[in-house]
């Protein structure tokens, strides 16, 4: 009740403010059960009160897609508004090109949302980043709640069950692992589907609710659930002579690594549905590629899905984007007024504090993106691609996002280059009528499942006889990713007769608090031309200055 009440969100104070943020963490991360609390109450409260929460798919679509589809006669309605703004009250995120820090009362080592490598904690964090990562990522996904709200978006759940149950022979006698199984319906799946073993792995308490569903299918025999980190997985020891898990030819007979542990590649096929909002969002692909190269058998195993694609496409969206404005416009207008107010009926200037007011309220109304269930007719151009992933051979260092040199939070960039053609009147075979404003872009992602296309493993590997197919993109209707929208500050007009061209770059990084979240750079310019006109770069009628705009995604 507290954390959706206006009045108590918004106007307790620290202390008030603080129980109640402990009081949702404690709720929803069984903390004092997982042995992942920190060592002192004052931990705790740093950990829950001052890192930015990293919320899955599954929280923030309800808040977006009501925030998306509301009607303009809904849009003072204050429960709708504080459903969408209560996911960022507590802390809002930071997007500093410095790393936020909060030491406990005792001045002990820093919370973060990353290792000390920049990391995902559960790879090589602390004890102390592992349990602020499980608090503000992994225990959402412990609730059943949040769980039926994936489970409920068909276009995921035809393509994975067309992938794995329209693949049958592929999956007969075969070991699979599902990493990050959840409620484990792909592992059960993977079963029907004929494997002989199925390994499901889930780090939340949402494994007892997965081990009810095997049970209850008759499928606990084939299916075992393990929870945990998959980074820490160890395949049981008895299993090897059990279910006859064996080693590709090629790989060291003495089943013994460099390092000197045992080789447990002998998975051959490994599933996962580790997608987050435009992609990489929740950085699930790190731990995927680690369990990829600790259990997949190196040239025969499958990775399911076997491809990733990243697109953007320019959009018309006025509503939402002057909906964004108006309210950032409405803040700070409630601003002036209450530090007005405060100096005259306490005595106490505020007015020192707006500019830092200001960019908050900018941040997270204009440069913050927004989830949207867009339809095509928002199109504008052909989408590009800015982003390609093979899942056999992918590295840590593709997750880390978009356009990056190697080791580096910024990079080149992906390029993309959009013709927005404006139609006049007379285009009667266009439908006619003025396309546009370009208020924006949107990204979103398609994954396959099909065959290896690897060097090292498309003549080795099992071919996929019936390839399956996602997309989160506007054609597909509702999915709980939906697209993510980065609107523009102002709108770029298109006229009657002329070609707008839309000429840049994207970068996507992670955030210093969180090797979970990530920032958009986009930087771009327009120009004008002709539409009759044949030439791209020759009689140009209008050339605007390039700009850069950083966006959240949160």
């Amino acid at each position: 009740y507290c954390m959706n009440n206006k009045f108590v969100t918004t106007r307790v104070g620290g202390l008030a403010r603080t129980i109640i943020t402990l009081l949702a963490a404690a709720s929803s991360s069984s903390l004092l059960h997982q042995n992942l609390r920190p060592s002192s109450s004052s931990s705790l409260v740093a950990s829950a009160f001052s890192v930015t929460s990293i919320h899955t798919r599954s929280v923030t679509t309800s808040a977006r897609r009501q925030y998306n589809r509301r009607s303009d006669n809904n849009r003072s309605n204050d429960n709708i508004i504080q459903r969408k703004r209560h996911i960022n009250i507590i802390q809002p995120l930071k997007m500093s090109s410095s790393t936020t820090t909060t030491k406990n009362d005792e001045g002990d080592a820093t919370f973060a949302n990353a290792s000390a490598t920049k990391n995902i904690p559960t790879f090589d964090g602390d004890e102390k980043a592992k349990a602020t990562d499980f608090a503000n990522y992994f225990s959402a996904y412990s609730q059943l709640y949040h769980q039926k709200q994936m489970l409920t978006d068909h276009n995921r759940m035809a393509a994975y069950h067309a992938a794995i149950v329209g693949n049958s022979q592929v999956f007969k006698d075969k070991v699979v692992m599902d990493v990050g199984t959840g409620s484990g319906i792909l592992a059960c799946w993977a079963a029907q589907a004929g494997a002989k073993r199925v390994y499901a792995v889930e780090y939340t308490d949402m494994a007892h609710h997965a081990r009810n569903v095997v049970r209850a299918n008759g499928l606990d025999h084939i299916v075992t659930v393990i929870q945990g980190a998959v980074e820490e997985v160890v395949l049981p020891e008895e299993d090897w002579e059990r279910f006859g898990l064996t080693l590709q030819e090629e790989q060291n007979e003495q089943q013994v690594l460099p390092d000197g542990t045992k080789d447990q590649r002998v998975v051959d096929i490994i599933i996962s549905e580790w997608m987050g909002y435009f992609l990489l969002r929740e950085s699930m692909l790190d731990s995927l590629v680690r369990a990829r190269d600790t259990f997949l058998k190196p040239t025969s195993g499958l990775m399911m899905p076997s491809h990733a694609t990243m697109m953007i496409a320019p959009i018309v969206d006025e509503e939402e984007r002057k909906h964004q404005q108006n309210e950032y416009a409405a803040g700070m207008e409630d601003w002036k007024e209450f530090a007005e107010t405060t100096s005259n009926l306490y005595g106490v200037d505020m007015s020192v504090l707006e500019s830092n007011f200001g960019r908050e309220q900018k941040e997270y109304y204009v440069l913050s993106s927004r989830w949207a269930e867009l339809p095509t007719s928002c199109l504008l151009a052909e989408c590009a691609v800015v982003k390609e992933l093979d899942m056999h051979v992918c590295t840590v260092e593709d997750a880390r996002g978009v356009g990056l040199s190697v080791g580096e939070d910024e990079g080149n960039g992906a390029p993309f280059d959009f013709d927005v053609v404006g139609r006049s009147y007379a285009d009667e075979d266009d439908g006619g009528g003025l396309a546009g404003p370009i208020s924006g872009f949107a990204g979103w992602f398609t994954v396959d499942f099909k065959s290896r296309t690897d060097d090292a493993g498309k003549d080795v590997a099992p071919q996929i006889p019936n390839p399956a197919y996602l997309s989160t993109g506007p054609e597909m209707g509702y999915t709980h990713w939906g697209q993510q929208v980065f609107h523009l500050p102002s709108a770029i007009p298109l006229l009657a007769d002329q070609t707008t061209r839309i000429q840049g770059t994207l970068e996507m990084m992670r955030t210093k608090d969180s090797a979970r979240l990530y920032n958009v750079r986009l930087r771009f310019s327009s120009s004008r031309r002709r539409t009759s006109s044949q030439d791209r770069d020759g009689d140009v009628l209008m050339k605007g200055k390039p700009e850069e705009l950083v966006y959240q995604i949160p």
